[in-house]
């Protein structure tokens, strides 16, 4: 026999994999109906808010946004905003530090009423303030006997705007505080760094996309929200009266052309937040993909 090494029969190559088997027509078809979803239950119902809001012209357009009513409307849904983000923002904070940091008595149950807001009707939620405050409810006629009103008041729309967004900062802290771990602190205090110094220096720097995410989030739902803010509204105009609930009244007195005109205003809040969304986004997906996978290299 010859000293030649015997070598094992050369194999084909496998064949690639591709991600997706589906016949091109498949794929084609599928496209088309998602665009065609987005195009009949998005982009329509967008055009036709602009369309009609203009219906009646520049004109008409300009009284009713200008209207003092909606002018009521817009700074009361400010307000609210304006009180109830920072609040869930501080909320969401010391709730995501004791939950990522700490094991304690309690815990799943935090994490479950963080997200009642998500499975709970805000009309329900809405409701739970009524039965709280209302003048016939636990608490109420002892507090409108020492002239404290919350329903039917700003007090009540703030504390169901502030109720029903209280996820969203927390929710989007959790997993990236959990996952970015405990190391970089430990490390700041060893260097003789004070617990003030070391959250502002280092646990928020680490976590500043998604908190500025969640924060986008939560100030979208309190602008828009509706269903909570009309069970604790009480509806009256240029007092009560929140942008979308300013919208609803108009609509309902057949001032089309004001309901659409002022549903605009949300609209390019809407795309506004919707464009400010997309671009912290990325930042956010790259925090929280460099806290789980570590720094390249």
């Amino acid at each position: 026999m010859s000293g030649m090494p015997v070598t094992a029969a050369a194999t084909p190559a496998a064949p690639a994999i591709r991600a997706t088997t589906e016949p091109a027509i498949f794929r084609r078809l599928l496209i088309a109906a998602a665009l065609t979803f987005l195009g009949l239950f998005l982009f329509v119902p967008l055009a036709v808010v602009f369309t009609q809001a203009l219906a009646e012209g520049v004109t008409a357009f300009a009284l009713a946004v200008t209207d003092p009513d909606t002018f009521a409307a817009v700074r009361l849904t400010l307000l609210a905003a304006a009180i109830a983000v920072p609040l869930n923002l501080v909320f969401g904070l010391a709730a995501a530090w004791a939950i990522a940091r700490f094991e304690f008595a309690g815990k799943s149950v935090l994490v479950t009423f963080i997200d009642l807001p998500f499975a709970l009707s805000p009309v329900i939620s809405g409701l739970l303030f009524v039965l709280l405050f209302g003048a016939q409810g636990l608490v109420g006629p002892w507090l409108i006997a020492h002239g404290i009103r919350i329903v039917f008041a700003v007090p009540g729309i703030v504390l169901a705007t502030t109720f029903v967004t209280v996820p969203y900062v927390a929710r989007e802290l959790i997993p990236i505080m959990q996952a970015a771990g405990t190391e970089e602190e430990a490390a700041a205090f060893m260097l003789g760094a004070s617990g003030w110094q070391t959250f502002c220096r280092v646990t928020i720097p680490t976590v500043k996309w998604g908190l500025l995410y969640g924060v986008i989030l939560s100030s979208a739902r309190a602008m828009g929200e509706f269903g909570a803010v009309s069970v604790v509204s009480g509806h009256v105009r240029g007092l009560t009266n929140t942008v979308p609930l300013h919208v609803e009244a108009l609509y309902n007195d057949y001032d089309f052309a004001g309901a659409f005109a002022v549903a605009s205003l949300l609209t390019v809040v809407a795309l506004c937040t919707l464009a400010l969304k997309r671009l912290v986004e990325g930042k956010y997906q790259q925090e929280a993909s460099v806290h789980r996978d570590g720094p390249a290299g």
